[in-house]
Parts: C-alpha cells; structure tokens; sequence
C-alpha cells in the first residue's frame, strides 16, 4: 500500500491555454471515472487522490510543469501535520523545540519551513491532512500525547506561547516602519538589550539612520537585533546570515547562541552551512518534493545531520532523498592558470565618494578562471565589479576592455510582470526552448517551470536562480555575478556554484564572483582578491592571489580558522578557543591545509 500524493500548482496550471491534456490523457478518466476535472469554480484542473493510479501520465503530460505525484509510504498517512486543500501542499511531522538549544532546520524552500514557524508559533492551527473538517485543540493534543510536542501546544492553546520570529524577507521593514533603527529597536526591546545588541551586530552606525537607508547587511542585523530583544518563549530566525559578511554571521551566530544560554527554545533555518555548523546544537532534516510535500526527520547532531543531508541518505530511516550526493574537492587551485591568455587587466582604480574611498591594486582575470572577491561589507566590492563590468566610471585609471561583460547585480527587483521566458529569451538573443543552452544552463537550475511566470510573482530564490541563468546565457567573455547565493537553499547553492565553475570551463570563459558563503566560494573560486580597510569609511582590494593563501589571508583578518570534515570533506568553522582553532592560529594556517 502506498499514500498518494496528488499536488497541483495552481498558478502553474493555466487550462485555457492547454489542451487539458491530463484529462484527456488519464487512464482512469478513459475508464470512465472522474480522476481528474475541471474545477468550474476556480477555473484549475483537480485531482482525486484516492481514484488516481500514480502512473504520473499527467504529469509527463502538462505543458506547464503543474503537476507533481508521489507515492508515498503508506505510515506518513497518520503523520500529516497540516495540508491546505485538495491538491496543496502538506507537511508530515514536525520538529520539536528544545529548551536551551539552538535546533538548525535544513532543507530546501519549498518543504514547508514556513508552515512549521507558522504552527510552532501558533500562528496556524494544525488541522492533521483534515482540511474539510479541521480538528479541535481536544484532537491535537490527544494526537500528540506522549510527545514533548503536547505541552508546547496546550499552552498554544491556552495562548500562553509567545513567539519572536526573524522573517526572510527583512526588506518588508521599510514597508510597515519608517523611522530610524534605533527606534524600532527600542520600540521592541522588552529584555532592556539594546546596548548590547547594537555592539554585539556592529549596528553602531546605523542607530540613526532610517529603515529605507539601511543596506541589505545592515536589515538583515536588525531584524536579529529586534528579534532577539523580544521577551518570549520560542524565537525562530529565518536566514538571519544574508547579505552579512563572515565576521558579521558569526556574531549573529552568538546573539542565537545567547538566548539558547538562557534556557529559551530557539530555531534556526539557515542556509549557509558552516553557519549552521557553527551555531547549532542539533539539526532536523527536512525532505521531499519543492512546494509538494515535505517530511521532518529525526533529531541528529549538528556534525551529523549536515553530512546525511549532504549525502541525500538517512540511514536510520533508510529513506534516499536525492539521487545524488554532494561532494567537496579536496584540492585547492594551484596556478594551472599561469600561463592561460588574459580575458581581462585593469588597472589600479580609485574610487572617491563624500563619506567613503576604494583603491584596487592592478590585476588580470584569465581564460577559464573564476575570480573569488571577499571581505567585509562595506568595503567596496561592489564598486569594484560595478567598474570592471563597466556599470560605474572608476576616479582613477583608465580601464580600456573591449571584453563583452554580463553581470548580475547584487539587488534584484521584481516589479516587472513580463514571464520569465521573455527574460530568458531576450538574454540568449534568441528562442530557447529545445536548445544546448537550455539544456546547459536552464535546467541544471530546474527553472523551466517558471517559463510562464511573471517575474513579479517569483519567490527570492527563484528570483536569483533566473538572474543568474540570464546572466549565463548572454554571449560574452566574462561574467560578472554578486552574491550569487543569495535567498539560495543548500542544493541550490552547490548547484549555482558547480554550474557557474563547469560552464566558464566548458566554454573557455571567465568569471567574478562576490559572495559572503565560504562554501560556495571554496567550491567555485580559483584565485581571490581580498578586501581590506575600515568598512563604511575607506576599503582596499589586493592583486588576485592564489585561494589557499587569499583564503589564509582573510579569515587571519577575521580570527576565524577553518577545518575540513573528515566526511564530507565540507568546509567547517572552528568554535574560537577549541583546541583546532589555537593549534591552527599558532601554526598560521587559518584555512585547513590538505
């Protein structure tokens, strides 16, 4: 026996410009039973889930991609937390707080993370799959009697949990605020934290200035700030390490860390995985199918469960969840690149502002070569693509290319309602549907889906994943991508990177990349510039350098040391003071040596 699974995206499914090819096309329709109709109502295909076979006919079939079946083992059928309606998204299981922990949620968008914030906080009621006829809190807590669960409902129940949730999207502060910092952080800050805060996130000059003026980096610490300084029970942070540097991700880690020390119950989704590492004393496993279903696994040990979800296996379930599992090249780039061609020199820049300066020591970019860009925010990376890629004049230097560029700005909006495969199609110069690229370029990224979907409607993630496909597929001789890893979930980000680094291989082009994910530039990067200075006042970058002594280099400016995994052979930030980490600062060698 099986539990089926029948999920329609109702944005994706557009029945008047199809044939209804999975009506036509189901056998059990053919049959004569009414597997799947048209829903006069909403004008959406609908699926019976008890009547269907799971031959996924409809689903080859479906000219958008709408259609997703699964079928299941037959025991998830009593472990449904919440599902939304006929043909909607459901989650089964559901992890558990735990006092005086940090509890790290990992998996990809779209398995249900946010229903889970939403039922933990008790923002929504779980209805356990009964979507017809939702269940009474008398119901829940009888289907959750055993389980440390059952207390933390009966007091949702009893409205006695109080929850602070950190969203994904801190941009929407601007929109329901309009002060400065400092007073939204006053107007929250019922643990009388301020002070500390401020310090502990570098927010000291940014107190004054007001919500709209505020970078990326500096939302991003606030929204942790605002937070933390809440006096609750359970606080949830969702992607609290984006748009941050590494410096700055480590001390939103330990403003996390700090209110597991005083016995609160915390959670944590978070993408960037030696962040993750860093921060968490446990992790749960999320699994399934993107915006279809998701499953919770059992709790594991941070070390542990990072590598099973790397891996794609739960060995104590025995349940594969991808094909394929995510390996770390051991090897660092040696200068195999020397004696390549230059794509591209430019030389030493200046650029001058009223409150801020960047001066850029000559470099070169050569054939087949990713060119890494770190530091702190703040310090002019930015500016330096922007004057490579020719978006911004440089005050000093002359920067002569006749080099074809594409870049992918590090902001990205989309308040545009064009569908994606116009953007994709006016970035190739031409159709793209059936071609190598779209072979070679979009569907590593599995965003053919979005073809028929407006931009404006596009989530983060996908947001990113069709601006860096644009940007892929435009024919020029470098490629210029900024934070390239933003709003990505783990897989994406392994994804983006290896199909960046394959592609400038494959083609003999070359690529920059800034990013502020260690991983992800250890995976993509051959040689790195370096950002040093004061950051808001004046930043340096050195000449391109090897990866092993740039990486050495920054993370030596940072007092973090790095270690490999012994599995997974990921990158691992040391906890400051352990043993690896004094033995590697006196050694010198802040990034792990093979």
């Amino acid at each position: 026996m099986t539990h089926r699974v029948a999920v329609l995206d109702k944005e994706l499914c557009q029945p008047k410009k199809c044939g209804l090819e999975c009506i036509k096309y189901c056998p059990i329709n053919k049959s004569g039973a009414d597997c799947i109709v048209l829903n006069e109502e909403i004008g959406k295909a609908q699926i019976d889930e008890n009547l269907c076979n799971g031959c996924g006919i409809c689903v080859k079939v479906c000219p958008f991609d709408a259609i997703t079946i699964v079928n299941l083992a037959e025991e998830l059928r009593t472990e449904k937390i919440h599902q939304f309606g006929m043909n909607s998204f459901r989650l089964y299981k559901i992890p558990t707080p735990i006092k005086g922990q940090v509890m790290g949620l990992l998996g990809r968008n779209g398995m249900g993370k946010s229903t889970i914030i939403s039922i933990l906080s008790g923002n929504l009621k779980p209805n356990l799959g009964n979507y017809t006829s939702p269940p009474e809190w008398s119901d829940i807590l009888k289907y959750f009697h055993g389980t440390e669960l059952k207390s933390h409902f009966e007091k949702i129940s009893n409205g006695q949990i109080k929850a602070s949730i950190k969203p994904q999207q801190v941009y929407n502060l601007a929109k329901v605020f309009t002060g400065t910092a400092k007073e939204l952080l006053e107007k929250y800050d019922e643990r009388n934290v301020m002070p500390d805060l401020v310090r502990e996130l570098g927010l000291q000059n940014s107190m004054e200035n007001r919500i709209g003026e505020l970078s990326g980096g500096e939302l991003q610490r606030l929204a942790v700030a605002v937070a933390a300084s809440k006096e609750t029970d359970f606080y949830f942070f969702d992607e609290p390490s984006s748009y941050n540097d590494v410096f700055q991700r480590i001390g939103v880690a330990r403003v996390i860390q700090g209110l597991a020390k005083l016995e609160k119950r915390v959670m944590v989704v978070e993408h960037d995985l030696t962040v993750l590492d860093y921060l968490s004393d446990f992790v749960e496993v999320l699994y399934g199918e993107p915006a279809a279903y998701g499953i919770v696994a059992g709790v594991l040990s941070t070390k542990v469960g990072i590598n099973v979800f790397l891996d794609g296996y739960l060995p104590n379930e025995n349940v594969r969840f991808r094909d394929n599992a995510f390996r770390f090249d051991a090897s660092t780039s040696t200068d195999e690149f020397a004696m390549t061609e230059n794509i591209i020199e430019y030389p030493a820049l200046q650029k001058k502002y009223p409150a801020f300066s960047v001066s850029i020591d000559e470099g070169r970019v050569r054939k087949n070569e990713v060119l890494g860009i770190v530091g702190a925010n703040a310090l002019g990376k930015t500016t330096m693509m922007k004057m490579i890629a020719g978006v911004e004049k440089p005050d000093s230097g002359i920067l002569e290319t006749k080099v074809k560029i594409a870049y992918k700005p590090q902001y990205l909006t989309n308040d545009y309602d064009v569908e994606v495969i116009s953007v994709l199609e006016k970035a190739n110069g031409a159709a793209i549907e059936g071609t190598t690229e779209e072979d070679q370029v979009v569907e590593p990224l599995k965003i053919k889906k979005l073809y028929n979907k407006s931009v404006k409607n596009l989530s983060g993630g996908e947001l990113q994943k069709v601006a860096v496909v644009a940007c892929l597929l435009q024919k020029v001789d470098l490629y210029a991508l900024d934070e390239p890893s933003a709003f990505l979930d783990v897989e994406d980000r392994i994804t983006v990177a290896k199909l960046i680094q394959r592609f400038v291989r494959s083609y003999a082009k070359s690529a920059i990349i800034i990013d502020h994910d260690i991983q992800l530039m250890d995976l993509i990067s051959d040689s790195l510039v370096i950002f040093e200075g004061i950051p808001g006042k004046e930043g340096h970058a050195t000449s391109p350098m090897q990866k092993a002594a740039g990486m050495n280099g920054f993370l030596k400016s940072l007092d973090i040391t790095y270690r490999r995994d012994e599995t997974s052979l990921r990158p691992r930030v040391n906890k400051t003071g352990s043993r690896l980490d004094r033995n590697q600062k006196q050694s010198g060698h802040f990034y792990y040596r093979n």
